[in-house]
């Protein structure tokens, strides 16, 4: 295994944040405070209108395409016959967490599809009778078929949260569709069984969104305060990112999909074994479920104020087994990295094509 700089540091310079530091499990009281800090933000700023840096152009006409059980929304960019790069977003996200990340990439070159995933923005099911699952195999599923649509045999994948754990199943599972990967937090599969196991009470509130999501209050509660419940979570994951009231409501627009409440309390409530998978996934969530070892070429990310879960760096090391890099982007980044930090996540995906 080739190992460049595993705890090699990325500064931004545009952002001055002197002792911002990942959250860990470990910090209780910090998260704790965190979690009141962002709950009085959120509820102070319902009529915000800064305008900053991080506010872009939206993108324009969004794409569709039949893709296996979806009718999938993506936007495009570049040469149709650059090397295709696939960017996929996360909870609560959406395409919008790559508008400045986009035309780095293809101004180099390259052919850039950005997908909302399943329960987001203008993707929808085909069929109202298929199940609305949020389990992580399915969202896979849904990547290759949307690789197979657009007639694209190999990509390199990069993500972040849902997405970055979806990029992951596929250079485990298909590594033959997947030329390297950029993986923000790292090593993301998992299984219910896995999660059976309690975590220490800091660890634990990290998570209360997901315990919350498992009652009926939590469902009710999501769907009827999304927009709030949203905002409050991006706060949270990243307390150093000063976001602008329109900045957020462009992507909050993808949450009013008429599946997206389904499917993200599925996806919770399935990772806690609250709720069944299909069974025609199960071989693929068995095989996950035994922790594969990805072998094509990675770069993982890791913002240095994450105030999401996620492990360190060297948790998740020993997963990825050809060439790899871990990096950490200074400066006060948040969990939605791309957006965020869009010049180093864009450098990233160059550099690990290069390998």
């Amino acid at each position: 295994m080739h190992r460049i700089n595993g705890s090699q540091e990325t500064t931004l310079p545009r952002r001055r944040f002197l002792g911002a530091a990942a959250m860990t499990f470990a910090a209780a009281q910090l998260g704790l405070a965190r979690f009141l800090n962002a709950a009085a933000l959120t509820a102070r700023e319902s009529r915000r209108s800064t305008i900053g840096p991080e506010r872009s152009a939206s993108f324009p006409d969004l794409k569709q395409i039949d893709a296996g059980l979806l009718n999938v929304g993506y936007a495009e960019a570049g040469p149709t016959d650059g090397r295709a790069v696939i960017l996929l977003h996360g909870w609560p996200y959406d395409i919008h967490s790559y508008v400045d990340v986009i035309p780095l990439l293809a101004s180099a070159g390259y052919r850039v599809i950005v997908p909302h995933l399943r329960g987001y923005g203008t993707t929808h099911f085909r069929s109202e009778q298929t199940v609305r699952n949020g389990q992580q195999s399915v969202v896979a599923v849904d990547l290759i078929a949307l690789m197979d649509a657009l007639h694209i045999e190999k990509a390199i994948l990069a993500g972040f949260d849902w997405g970055a754990r979806t990029a992951d199943i596929v250079a485990a599972l298909w590594p033959e569709r997947c030329k390297a990967l950029v993986s923000v937090s790292g090593y993301l599969i998992g299984s219910p069984d896995a999660n059976k196991a309690p975590l220490p009470p800091a660890a634990e509130l990290q998570w209360w969104y997901q315990y919350y999501f498992s009652t009926e209050r939590g469902r009710a509660g999501y769907d009827k305060y999304r927009r709030d419940f949203t905002k409050l979570i991006w706060h949270i994951a990243s307390p150093k990112w000063a976001f602008d009231d329109a900045t957020f409501d462009r992507s909050a627009a993808s949450f009013d999909n008429p599946d997206h409440v389904s499917i993200v309390i599925h996806n919770y409530r399935w990772r806690l074994g609250l709720a069944p998978g299909e069974a025609k996934y199960e071989d693929l969530e068995r095989r996950l479920a035994n922790g594969p070892v990805i072998g094509v070429p990675t770069i993982t990310l890791e913002g240095d104020a994450n105030g999401a879960p996620h492990a360190e760096g060297s948790a998740y090391a020993n997963k990825f087994s050809g060439k790899y890099a871990h990096r950490v982007i200074t400066g006060g980044i948040g969990h939605n990295l791309p957006q965020e930090a869009p010049q180093a996540f864009a450098d990233a995906v160059r550099e690990v094509d290069g390998w």
